[in-house]
């Protein structure tokens, strides 16, 4: 995608081929800033301070956090203590276990000297098949908002509300959720995306707003509680999102809040699909409410809020009573019986286990 007319993905090689640079989200949508990771230990800060996040973009750090780790010390010691590091920075997000998993089997059978030049060869290979995995996400959810556009008579706008951020912002490029809506825009379907700010960390206000401007696509920043209004009063034609974990039968876990934009969507015969990439997909699993382990934060992202003032400057602001208790859950899980549809890189199917084997056939003796 672009910024400032430039095209950027969210992570890359450094000029001098083994660093890797990212774009600090942290400092969006106020600054542009991108960081030079230099060692594991920088990989594994980006992930937990977020200046990278999203399920596929920590795969793809984690990816190359294992690159810069070899590259020190390819012994089989700093191999297992880099991905033990980098395993423990997000609990919640698949996508991190299964890129160091991928990235292991790959280095495990190569003797230490020859395992850097491999790693950042997979690394690569992992960056680019993201892309064209969200590319395919969004030629398969471009149909659907194609059919909400042909059920308004073609009149209107097709009005599409998002949660978090599920933009390119959270992969390498295109997105996951707003992968069809970039491809709507751009084949000049008039769509509009109604961004939830989603609190308490704002990714969409901050993000998702940031980068539908980037790329001229329509868009209204609303509360989080204003979803379900939006909804009564037929204002939504469809809702997508991401998701950091996907079971084997069709649960979503996505960033808190989403099961209640759900529950609202159902309530109102608003379709509600999920977009994901299949290394989302945990088939090790099948009820995502008992055992997907959702993460606790920090509660100072609950209690503070950082913008920028009238002067310019940017400012952190403590916006809860001194001494007030205060809990951050990371993430919510969204039963299969409220997703309409799941949206893949193989094709759109139901939030089953049928339906996931249907395009995934591959992995149906994995599923629980």
């Amino acid at each position: 995608m672009k910024v400032d007319g430039t095209h950027y993905r969210t992570i890359w090689p450094a000029a001098d081929g083994w660093a890797v640079e990212v774009i600090d989200q942290t400092r969006l949508p106020h600054a542009f800033v991108t960081v030079r990771l230099e060692t594991v230990a920088d990989a594994a800060r980006a992930i937990t301070s977020m200046q990278v996040r999203g399920a596929p973009l920590i795969g793809a750090t984690a990816a190359y956090g294992l690159c810069l780790a070899v590259r020190r010390d390819p012994s089989d010691r700093a191999l297992r203590s880099a991905f033990e590091l980098l395993l423990g920075t997000r609990p919640t997000g698949v996508n991190l276990r299964w890129a160091l998993d991928d990235m292991m089997g790959v280095l495990r059978q190569l003797p230490p000297g020859r395992r850097a030049e491999a790693a950042y060869r997979r690394a690569a290979e992992i960056c680019d098949e993201d892309v064209e995995i969200c590319a395919a996400i969004g030629d398969h959810g471009l149909a659907l908002i194609e059919q909400a556009w042909e059920r308004k008579g073609k009149t209107g706008r097709v009005n599409v509300l998002t949660h978090c951020n599920a933009g390119w912002l959270a992969t390498v490029d295109w997105g996951t959720a707003l992968a069809p809506v970039y491809k709507a825009h751009d084949l000049s379907l008039p769509i509009h995306v109604w961004v939830d700010e989603t609190r308490p960390r704002n990714q969409g206000a901050r993000l998702t707003a940031w980068e539908l401007g980037q790329h001229g696509v329509a868009h209204t920043v609303v509360v989080d509680n204003a979803g379900g209004h939006l909804m009564q009063q037929g204002m939504v034609d469809l809702c997508i999102t991401g998701t950091d974990r996907t079971t084997a039968s069709g649960d979503v876990c996505n960033k808190i809040g989403t099961y209640l934009q759900a529950l609202a969507a159902f309530d109102n015969g608003v379709p509600f699909y999920v977009a994901l990439p299949s290394p989302t997909i945990d088939w090790t699993i099948g009820d995502g409410v008992r055992d997907i382990p959702i993460e606790e934060r920090d509660v100072g992202e609950v209690t503070c809020m950082t913008g920028r003032t009238a002067d310019g400057a940017e400012a952190s602001v403590t916006i809860t009573p001194e001494g007030s208790p205060a809990a951050n859950y990371a993430f919510d899980v969204t039963p299969a019986r409220l997703v309409t549809g799941l949206i893949t890189e193989r094709g759109v199917c139901a939030a089953s286990a049928d339906g996931l084997a249907d395009l995934f056939p591959e992995h149906k003796a994995r599923a629980p």
